[in-house]
């Protein structure tokens, strides 16, 4: 998979882009992400990208020119059928925006910078636009970063074992399950014992009861699409849950 980042700051990429996993994956082949500095293409010798906003008001709008030059300059390296406006404006990034990301050839994310774009940036460049919370960075560029790693440990070869990704918070539409290694027992804390008996099918259900119990605990808007197995589980919960609340009260 290929993946274009347009910013006025490549700098920001370099680090993160050649460590771990992430790094791995690119050096090996698997995914490669190219960096595209949108200042290569104003066209004044002060590699002006942004101006004041039509109507007035703070701050600095990016310019049209540029940013459609530099996304068009991809074109025979990128299908340019993917062009991922990243704004507080976009839909809310999650797990399944990822799986579906991941299944592009190759994918252009834009960082916007100041005010924003120019909105013919908007409607007449890019194809989608992407939010990763409600909340306002300087850029779009730490959430590209988010956006490459997370689809980077969709792709076969980047993750030593898949299992791991496949057990992955969200992954399967619901939090992780709580995890252990050794030692057994750490300042009276034990690791439960369902966990080193080797049955792997009760240790398979105890993570799926206990991965649902945090989910109901914390993100029960998750909960909707359970199948059978899982609302036997969820009716175990609601038992337990009811016998400690009872508890506490007598």
């Amino acid at each position: 998979m290929r993946i274009d980042i347009l910013t006025l700051f490549p700098e920001i990429f370099e680090g993160a882009l050649n460590a771990s996993l992430l790094g791995k994956a690119i050096r090996e082949g698997i995914l490669e992400v190219a960096i595209t500095d949108i200042r290569d293409f104003a066209t004044d010798r002060h590699r002006t990208v942004d101006d004041t906003p039509y109507g007035g008001g703070p701050g600095m709008v990016m310019r049209c020119e540029p940013l459609f030059a530099a996304v068009e300059s991809l074109r025979g390296r990128s299908s340019l059928e993917r062009v991922v406006l990243l704004t507080p404006r976009g839909r809310r990034l999650n797990q399944a925006v990822i799986h579906e990301l991941a299944q592009a050839p190759d994918l252009v994310l834009v960082c916007a910078r100041y005010e924003g774009v120019d909105e013919r940036v908007r409607t007449g460049l890019c194809t989608d636009e992407i939010s990763i919370g409600d909340y306002v960075l300087s850029g779009g560029e730490l959430p590209a970063l988010i956006i490459v790693e997370a689809i980077s440990r969709m792709l076969p070869g980047v993750v030593g074992e898949w299992e791991s990704v496949t057990t992955d918070s969200f992954y399967n539409g619901i939090l992780g399950p709580p995890q252990y290694t050794r030692p057994a027992v750490w300042r009276g804390m034990s690791v439960p014992d369902v966990l080193r008996e080797g049955n792997h099918a009760a240790i398979a259900r105890w993570r799926r009861k206990e991965a649902l119990r945090l989910t109901r605990q914390r993100r029960p808007n998750l909960l909707g699409a359970c199948d059978e197995e899982d609302r036997v589980l969820l009716a175990e919960i609601e038992r337990e849950q009811a016998e400690v609340e009872k508890e506490k009260k007598s």
